[in-house]
């Protein structure tokens, strides 16, 4: 009775790899680790290529979800935020918006066969030995069951 006690307690204070969003790569950018200046360096086209040369690729989610709100609030900026600065990039010439994909695992897809690619998903869809993670990003609980779409999608 206490093994179970203790087993359901780890489960309890353990948070699930489903509350994470990871940020991965191709193996084939020059980091291992990434934070979030760098990383809204990156989504805002700041940054276009890897100290390797090769050309940043970004990939984001087209839905709006608890994981892409989470990773631009990890960025400090809304995806709506976002996409006035990819707007903004696009109509002076500066770059286009990230591809948007439907699903994270187009996105796992994606990334894994694109040299300097880069995006988020859940942290529990990372199972693939072609990308790396350089960063995990924990889901606050109060959106952990929000899997809403947004409405008026310019992307």
């Amino acid at each position: 009775m206490k093994k179970l006690f203790i087993l359901i307690t780890l489960f309890i204070i353990s948070p699930p790899s489903d509350a994470q969003v990871a940020v991965i790569a191709n193996n084939s950018v020059p980091v291992e680790s990434i934070d979030a200046g760098d990383l809204l360096d990156l989504y805002s086209k700041e940054i276009k290529y890897w100290s390797n040369g090769e050309p940043v690729i970004l990939f984001d989610l087209k839905p709006r979800n608890n994981v892409k709100d989470a990773f631009y609030s990890f960025l400090g900026k809304s995806s709506s935020r976002m996409k006035s600065i990819w707007m903004k990039k696009k109509l002076s010439g500066e770059g286009n918006p990230p591809v948007a994909l439907e699903t994270e695992e187009q996105v796992l897809r994606r990334i894994a066969v694109t040299p300097g690619a880069i995006g988020y998903i859940s942290r529990a869809l990372v199972e693939s030995a072609d990308i790396k993670i350089i960063a995990v990003i924990e889901i606050p609980e109060s959106t952990a069951g929000n899997n809403t779409k947004e409405q008026n999608s310019i992307f």
